[in-house]
């Protein structure tokens, strides 16, 4: 099959208001040379510590279609193909808006301080059953994340999902203005990045920003559950939004009635907005439950196929290192898995206890956590990591291991029997891991990004365990 044209010559320079040097193609974007694919348009972009413009001939020589770029590189060949722009940053994101008024695709967006990522996954599945659904990639999520993932939107697309993320007040607003939603989704305002904010009202005000873009008479679909639901729909109704709140309380528009969990699925009885709704989630968890109210709602407000989209929540997976679970075969035996190894804030956390908590182990096995620290929590991030033992009681988790300087304070406040062991690092705990593994276990791997935890991912699924038999991974 033919890729689709997504980037001609003479519309990128257009958009751009750029020069272009030679007439070329492009089937897809890029911003990495090491990734990038055969017909794609590599942008050229400038970092702090490092520069796009050193590696174009690089891209060239993989078969991009063509370089955007600000200056031509040193070296390079007069007949190289090339849009030259005054700001490749300001490129990009014009072709991200060029591409948003281009395509008539209804448009949600999603924020919040945890679940963004799999609300976002989620919803592009169940979109996807009504019509061509086009969503960012990974957590593509900020200042550069946004306008490639609309740089990279099919002309066909019937509907996109985009993901808003921020760590300061102020970064959502020219998102949300370039992604234009028809819905806008506020999973959950919980303590994530409060070293960049005063309070936990404060990253709610910082969230709101989303609705600043929504078209007019866009939806507000909003958590019901915290305690800064009022703000945020009053933010909404500010910028003329319809709000509508999910959750168990009894005042909310999309509503839970019923959830069993189970170690493999979610079984969600709700009520749409006056519609009652039997479905399954492919996954585990009362997080996925709830932000499964919300991903219906929007594909009801994006006028999307009800039915078909409860159906194919039932084919969820988890992104990879956000709750993706694994069976590792041993010669002995089997251990499962749980990869949620991307990030941590509190209420992330406290989640993944309750899926290992509910996890089915083998005859002889235990639920085990290797918990790494959550970064950017303030000056409350000693007390945040201690009160993680509450929630480690009360699933009955039988053995934390615990990595990095603010973990310690978990450890501490573990009774003896829970604690496996601490380490100053994720390569220091995890021989200790790998020593007390044994069949039948279940493993939760979970930690902020820089805390490393997909070190202990990686070793546990490599093909061979450090003195430990052959073993394979099957994802689940």
């Amino acid at each position: 099959m033919t890729p689709e044209v997504l980037w001609t010559a003479q519309e990128a320079r257009d958009a751009c208001d750029g020069r272009a040097l030679g007439d070329w193609i492009a089937t897809g974007v890029s911003i990495d040379s090491r990734t990038l694919e055969p017909g794609e348009l590599f942008v050229a972009l400038e970092g702090p510590r490092n520069d796009g413009h050193d590696h174009v001939g690089e891209a060239l020589s993989r078969g991009a279609a063509a370089a955007l770029v600000r200056h031509i590189p040193e070296g390079l060949s007069r007949a190289a193909p090339l849009l030259q722009v005054a700001d490749t940053l300001a490129a990009l994101e014009a072709l991200g808006s060029h591409a948003r008024n281009r395509v008539g695709a209804r448009i949600a967006a999603v924020t919040g301080s945890v679940g963004k990522t799999g609300t976002k996954v989620a919803l592009d599945r169940a979109l996807s059953r009504s019509g061509a659904c086009h969503a960012s990639a990974a957590s593509y999520n900020n200042l550069w994340g946004v306008p490639l993932s609309l740089a990279r939107m099919p002309r066909h697309s019937v509907y996109g999902v985009f993901e808003i993320g921020m760590n300061h007040a102020g970064e959502i607003v020219p998102l949300t203005h370039q992604v234009r939603p028809q819905v806008a989704i506020v999973t959950a305002i919980t303590a994530a990045h409060l070293e960049f904010f005063g309070s936990l009202t404060e990253i709610a005000e910082a969230k709101a920003e989303i609705f600043q873009g929504l078209e007019p008479g866009g939806g507000a679909i909003i958590n019901r559950e915290g305690e800064h639901f009022e703000l945020l729909a009053g933010r909404a109704r500010e910028h003329g939004a319809k709000v509508l709140s999910f959750g168990q309380n009894d005042d909310a528009d999309i509503r839970l009635e019923r959830l069993a969990l189970h170690p493999a699925c979610s079984c969600v009885s709700a009520d749409i907005a006056g519609q009652p709704i039997t479905y399954k989630v492919g996954l585990p968890g009362r997080h996925w439950a709830l932000n499964s109210l919300a991903v219906l709602a929007a594909v009801q407000e994006l006028g999307a196929d009800l039915g078909l989209a409860a159906l194919a929540l039932a084919e969820l997976e988890a992104p990879a290192g956000r709750g993706r679970q694994h069976r590792v075969e041993l010669d002995e035996g089997h251990f499962s898995l749980i990869d949620d190894s991307y990030n941590a804030n509190p209420a992330s956390v406290e989640a993944g206890l309750e899926v290992l908590g509910g996890a089915e182990v083998g005859a002889t096995g235990r639920r085990l956590a290797v918990l790494g620290d959550m970064r950017e929590l303030g000056p409350d991030a000693i007390d945040m990591h201690a009160a993680l033992a509450a929630a480690v009681e009360k699933n009955d988790i039988d053995l934390v291991f615990t990595t990095g300087p603010m973990m310690v304070h978990l450890a501490a406040s573990l009774p003896a029997n829970r604690l496996g062991s601490h380490a100053d690092s994720a390569e220091e705990i995890l021989p200790q891991v790998l020593a007390a593994l044994r069949p039948g276990d279940v493993v939760l791997v979970k930690g902020s990004l820089a805390s490393r935890m997909g070190l202990v991912v990686e070793a546990l699924l490599a093909p061979r365990l450090q003195g430990r038999s052959r073993r394979r991974a099957v994802n689940g």
